[in-house]
């Protein structure tokens, strides 16, 4: 069960509640109000690994799912090994808005920010 800031009571992975505010406006925009992010650790990139972000209106039983209020972030168990004690914000820079992930296990990454490498 997530804890009120949007933690899980393990540290596996936690939520900014920015990060949640800006996927409730993105469903929103997209016109599907009930669907969550989907986080995913892909193979690929500049590093070895990378994030993917999804829109997802289906949660998968083996998923850690991640709710406040009406947004939520769901996870699959391979990527949240990936992720373990990583946490998931939302930067409003001059180079874009964008969701970055907090991620204790990368040892590296690349300059677009979206690709690791686990050391």
């Amino acid at each position: 069960m997530p804890m009120p800031d949007g933690s899980s009571p393990s540290a596996a992975f936690s939520v900014t509640p920015r990060a949640f505010a800006q996927i409730r406006e993105i469903a929103e925009r997209a016109g599907r109000p009930a669907a969550g992010l989907r986080l995913a650790v892909l193979a690929g990139g500049c590093s070895g690994f990378q994030y993917s972000f999804d829109l997802d209106d289906a949660v998968a039983e083996d998923d850690l799912v991640l709710q406040s209020g009406e947004a939520r972030v769901m996870i699959d168990p391979v990527s949240l090994d990936l992720l373990q004690g990583a946490q998931l914000d939302w930067a409003d820079e001059l180079i874009g808005a964008h969701f970055t992930v907090r991620n204790p296990q990368a040892a590296s990454g690349c300059g677009c920010g979206a690709s690791f490498s686990i050391g």
